[in-house]
């Protein structure tokens, strides 16, 4: 590759969940680097915004509406993404339900979302990541599968079920040189997600997370994109089944 190259130029991401936040700060990360992406997400407004957003970064976007909740409509997403890029290269899996809830509702959202949706996707795109040259999955967690954590036992239940998942798929597939890693994202703040709403909703409990984090303050979905970036990228070719965490020190309890 020349050097004036981008890193991953001609090469073909799905992001689902890339309308807003880290799924958007992802995307915009990937095409900024040459990619063409796909994006889903349930909104057409969001999705329309988004790929105004990742327009600007350059490379080609595709856009599709999709519950990840919906078996049925990840497939179509993941075939419509194919056509329009040409293939499957990268996928990420970048969604939550953000169950914070404790009833049986609230378990089976986050069952669907932030396991299923996941394995649906890649096993949807297995097909077509088996055809690249560079096949990656990355599968976007939480610290909050690393410890345990209150106020979220089913959020933190599902995405340390993610994370295994994301371990035993990468054994799976390790002889097929199809890498399978996962993000591990600390606190993150963007304009109305779940930090920003708790500011307003509960600001006792924002500030003590925010003052406990030891880097200082809140990590922004860009701090993520970057560490996606590059376990996308060739600079991670050697890696695989391996789970990063993006929090500042978070996690570390210091």
């Amino acid at each position: 590759m020349d050097a004036g190259t981008p890193p991953l130029a001609g090469r073909r991401a799905l992001v689902a969940g890339g309308s807003r936040g880290i799924g958007l700060a992802i995307a915009q990360a990937l095409a900024g680097a040459g990619a063409a992406v796909s994006i889903c997400a349930r909104g057409a407004t969001s999705l329309d915004a988004a790929v105004a957003t990742i327009g600007r970064s350059g490379g080609r976007v595709h856009r599709h509406a999709c519950d990840l909740a919906d078996a049925a409509q990840i497939e179509a997403w993941v075939a419509a993404g194919a056509d329009a890029l040409g293939g499957i290269d990268i996928v990420v899996n970048n969604a939550s339900a953000l169950s914070h809830a404790t009833g049986d509702t609230a378990w089976h959202a986050g069952f669907d979302v932030d396991l299923m949706a996941a394995v649906r996707c890649n096993r949807a795109a297995l097909p077509h990541l088996r055809r690249s040259a560079a096949p990656s999955i990355l599968n976007v967690g939480s610290i909050n599968a690393l410890r345990p954590t209150p106020r979220a036992a089913a959020y933190s239940a599902l995405k340390a079920a993610l994370h295994h998942y994301t371990l035993s798929l990468a054994a799976e597939l390790a002889r097929e040189r199809i890498r399978v890693n996962a993000l591990a994202p600390g606190s993150i703040l963007f304009e109305d997600g779940l930090w920003a709403r708790r500011a307003e909703s509960e600001p006792a409990l924002y500030a003590q997370v925010r003052d406990a984090i030891p880097f200082g303050g809140f990590g922004r979905p860009e701090h993520v994109a970057a560490a996606a970036l590059f376990l996308c990228s060739d600079q991670a070719a050697w890696i695989t089944g391996q789970v990063l965490a993006v929090d500042g020190g978070q996690s570390l309890g210091v």
